[in-house]
């Protein structure tokens, strides 16, 4: 498969998993050999206002490998945050559980359907190895697995504080749909 194909396959996989990589992903390949595995299927994590007070948590290394998905060392919000988003990203988590997650879910609920129905969809997950968090707003750092690999090392995403669940926001998906037409009308307006 030549390296055009590979990019747009793993990029279809992504958007199958609604990725909620900024504008600026990657796409250059990882030599990295970290692997972990897919956290299992859990119901999202919430919290309140008052327990999302400005942070930022990064993992050390022996704990970015963790095989939840989320290191050891974050706690509290962080932690919350990043359960959440590896949960997201799990290609065993349904679609249900994946639209709780998303922030303004209902209008990308027609498109995650779709991009779900993806063959590579299960093969995917996220490892968190840093958050920030800032009042009702966090940004995630993570990377990207296919199969257990690193796909997409080093991403930036945000999180937000709706509804009292921490969740992917609809601007981090769209950034990542923006990247592989057809981009869904919910990331035109």
């Amino acid at each position: 498969m030549n390296t055009r194909s590979r990019v747009g396959s793993l990029l279809m996989a992504v958007a199958a998993v609604s990725c909620l990589a900024l504008a600026a992903c990657s796409s250059s390949s990882s030599s990295s050999s970290t692997t972990a595995t897919s956290a299992p299927a859990t119901t999202p994590a919430a919290t309140t206002p008052a327990a999302s007070a400005s942070a930022s948590v990064s993992a050390s290394s022996s704990s970015a490998g963790s095989s939840s998905g989320v290191p050891a060392s974050l706690t509290g919000t962080a932690k919350t945050i990043a359960t959440n988003w590896v949960t997201f990203f799990n290609g065993n988590s349904s679609a249900s559980t994946r639209l709780s997650l998303l922030e303004n879910a209902s209008t990308f609920s027609s498109a995650l359907q779709a991009l779900l129905k993806s063959p590579v969809a299960s093969q995917t997950a996220a490892q968190v190895t840093a958050v920030s968090v800032a009042s009702s707003t966090a940004t995630v750092t993570w990377n990207l697995l296919l199969s257990g690999k690193v796909a997409l090392p080093n991403q930036k995403g945000q999180a937000v504080l709706q509804d009292g669940t921490w969740k992917v926001s609809d601007t981090s998906l769209c950034g990542l749909l923006n990247l592989e037409p057809p981009v869904p009308a919910a990331c035109k307006s």
